[in-house]
């Protein structure tokens, strides 16, 4: 067993897993995700609370959801692309989803010492131990000239708009055949919504956007592209939302992954 230290917005990586390893092993679970269960088995920690917030759990599973497909229909279209998983914490898509030619995943010192204890790499997924705003990490990845996908995921909300413009300089910076696909929460969610297993790691939500196309915006070297409702997955989980996910506000509010393009080309 891992005895976990972390806290602050790394710990939340902890909630997430366990939102995934809990839906597995639901008898009609709507993702399977072997590994979340092996690596919650493995960790000490109080789920408690991550147990009983079932906003963060259904948000987390309808996130899955929604990026899995996302992820597995751009592999499709772009075979052997490199990823690039920035705030990777102890996310296991590059096991479930098979295409790519090398996978990097990229976390915080602390966080990545747990993961190479838990998930130790080698062949073609790497482990990158850096901040995302330190602009060193872009040397350790090899791109070759393919096409390149970066995933940004439960990492925006905590930071800064200047935080979040330099991680998206850094991407421009180096990868000219680049998209992105980012998770973006409203600015109202931000402070109307309090999830319990979140602020229980000491962690809060800071920073908001209204859409896409105004992140965009912000952003100098990136097109918007498309963007989805989080609500595409909640209507896997709950069928309501294929009635009530229609509405304007409901489907607004959501958080969404907003898909943009590096404008440079190779």
């Amino acid at each position: 067993m891992e005895k976990i230290t972390l806290t602050g917005v790394p710990e939340t990586m902890l909630q997430t897993v366990f939102a995934r390893a809990q839906e597995t092993q639901k008898q009609n679970h709507k993702i399977a995700d072997e590994k979340a269960v092996e690596l919650v088995s493995r960790l000490d920690y109080d789920f408690s609370l991550a147990k009983k917030d079932k906003t963060m759990s259904s948000g987390v599973i309808a996130r899955t959801l929604v990026l899995d497909r996302m992820v597995k229909q751009y592999l499709h279209q772009s075979p052997d692309a490199v990823v690039i998983n920035l705030a990777c914490g102890l996310d296991t898509r590059c096991y479930r989803i098979q295409g790519y030619s090398h996978w990097y995943n990229l976390d915080l010192p602390e966080v990545m010492a747990l993961r190479e204890k838990l998930l130790p790499e080698e062949s073609i997924i790497t482990q990158i131990a850096s901040s995302a705003m330190d602009a060193n990490w872009a040397q350790g990845v090899a791109a070759d000239g393919k096409p390149m996908l970066v995933i940004i995921e439960g990492l925006t909300m905590y930071l800064t708009e200047t935080d979040i413009q330099q991680i998206f300089a850094i991407i421009a910076a180096h990868f000219p055949n680049v998209t992105v696909f980012v998770e973006t929460m409203t600015p109202f969610i931000v402070k109307a919504v309090k999830e319990k297993s979140i602020e229980g790691s000491h962690a809060k939500f800071a920073w908001g956007v209204k859409d896409g196309k105004a992140l965009a915006a912000l952003l100098p070297g990136f097109a918007f592209v498309e963007e989805h409702s989080l609500v595409e997955g909640m209507e896997v989980i709950a069928p309501v939302y294929r009635v009530i996910g229609r509405i304007p506000f409901v489907r607004n509010l959501s958080n969404r992954i907003v898909v943009l393009a590096g404008e440079r080309t190779a």
